[in-house]
């Protein structure tokens, strides 16, 4: 994986995100558990907060579009989103998460990227929303695992 990939692929015009929004939420941690314990299937899948419901959306198209246009695949209906704000995008067996033109951008570990590798465990921000991205690769061995919400996308 190349470093413009990972977090290099910043350009100069970006700026840091602001501090309120680089904070570790510490509930990221149960909501992943939370989610794992709720999925049978391996895949890739996003996980986030949506009104105090937790969200798994399964990635499992060669992309998948997140913003606040009913074209999107994953839609927020909120300001800080863009109507086209990222894509996931499948390279292969690997998810490549990139800033579709928006305009809040989007962070991870606290800087704008423009192009960034996944990986299990990753968190960014889209708008004011944390996602998550977790990928399974064995199924959940616990007898009577809820079935997961997943939105196929």
């Amino acid at each position: 994986m190349s470093a413009e990939d990972q977090l290099g692929g910043t350009t100069a015009s970006h700026s840091p995100a602001p501090s309120a929004r680089t904070a570790v939420d510490p509930s990221d941690a149960d909501l992943v558990a939370a989610a794992r314990n709720a999925l049978e299937a391996p895949g890739d899948y996003l996980i986030f907060k949506e009104a105090d419901e937790l969200r798994i959306v399964a990635l499992i198209g060669d992309w998948t579009r997140i913003g606040r246009s009913t074209a999107a695949d994953v839609r927020f209906d909120d300001p800080t989103v863009s109507r086209r704000h990222a894509l996931i995008i499948r390279e292969g067996d690997q998810l490549k998460l990139v800033d579709d033109s928006s305009l809040n951008g989007i962070f991870v570990r606290g800087v704008r990227i423009d192009r960034y590798a996944l990986v299990d465990g990753d968190s960014f921000l889209v708008g004011r929303y944390r996602m998550n991205f977790i990928r399974v690769t064995t199924t959940v061995e616990a007898e009577g695992a809820a079935a997961p919400n997943s939105l196929p996308v």
